[in-house]
């Protein structure tokens, strides 16, 4: 293994995938999110095709013995991916990131729940900083909420600080379904399969409402599934590199890529409450990290074949 390698293609990775999210939110405006779900899975299938043919894999790495456990992947990953970029459209970029770390903390909640993992005190402990890192960063929305004067435009953000975290639990229940697939199926068919089941899955939502793109927001759309792909394949292969317990943490470098990017694209300040609450989560992330490296459980698996949009 080369793990510097491997740090850098993760890096990279969090990288690319901070860049898709800031065009899906760029384009938010007029863009409809279920529409954003087609362009970013379908473009980013075509990548994924590419690079299972370049490794000669396109007869042998598309086998799949569970296809409706690919369906139930792909419905649950497409419901997190939907309500994640509604939430960009209402809530500053690092926000949203920020309340996006709470899925590897629900994670381990439903791993107890539905995967009969043993989960003790100090990891249930670390998700409970967690939560309250989440609280943190929501409870001046709700104070104003209550009785402010622009209470229109706070419904709208809270709306959309409820979306994200619905996309956070969405993500969660994605993990627990990887942890499944993972037994039989192919990482290829893992990541095909999904970009496929999300590309058919919106296009079903043509009815309720579909918009024609200014040629910007066109190319913004493709550039984001074209860029969600590369990320991908960059994900996978930074774990074929360096150990998963080695890289996990630097999930929350996309943190400083969001504070960076809604600073000088999108002029948003972040808030006292946002960059505290944010701290605990990430606290409570790194920690739970630890964790299951000290008790040897394997992420790295289910680690390269998940996107953080589901």
């Amino acid at each position: 293994m080369t793990p510097v390698k491997g740090i850098l293609f993760k890096i990279s990775a969090l990288f690319l995938f901070a860049i898709m999210a800031s065009l899906i939110k760029a384009s938010s405006d007029h863009i409809p999110p279920w529409q954003a779900v087609f362009y970013r899975s379908f473009f980013a299938m075509l990548v994924i095709l590419v690079w299972i043919a370049q490794q000669g894999k396109l007869r042998t790495g598309l086998k799949t013995a569970n296809p409706m456990g690919h369906f139930w992947r792909g419905f649950i990953g497409t419901t997190a991916m939907a309500l994640g970029f509604a939430g960009l459209a209402t809530l500053p970029f690092p926000e949203v990131t920020a309340i996006g770390f709470t899925a590897p903390l629900l994670t381990v909640v439903f791993a107890s729940m539905f995967l009969g993992e043993q989960v003790r005190l100090f990891r249930l402990s670390a998700v409970g900083v967690g939560l309250i890192g989440v609280t943190i960063i929501l409870y001046p929305r709700l104070t104003l909420f209550e009785g402010s004067e622009t209470g229109g435009a706070e419904s709208v953000a809270i709306m959309g600080a409820m979306l994200v975290l619905g996309s956070a639990l969405f993500r969660a229940l994605a993990q627990i379904h990887i942890r499944k697939l993972v037994q039989t199926e192919q990482t290829s068919a893992i990541v095909f399969y999904f970009s496929l089941t999300a590309s058919i899955l919106s296009l079903l939502t043509l009815p309720l409402g579909w918009v024609v793109p200014t040629s910007q927001e066109m190319l913004f759309l493709v550039l984001a599934g074209l860029f969600g792909g590369i990320a991908q394949i960059f994900l996978t292969t930074g774990y074929r590199h360096a150990e998963a317990s080695l890289l996990a943490p630097f999930d929350y470098v996309s943190l400083i890529f969001a504070l960076l990017i809604g600073y000088f694209v999108f002029s948003e300040v972040p808030t006292v409450p946002m960059l505290s609450g944010s701290a605990l989560i990430v606290a409570a992330g790194i920690l739970i990290i630890w964790r299951e490296h000290r008790l040897g459980l394997e992420r790295g698996a289910e680690r390269a074949k998940v996107t953080p949009q589901g």
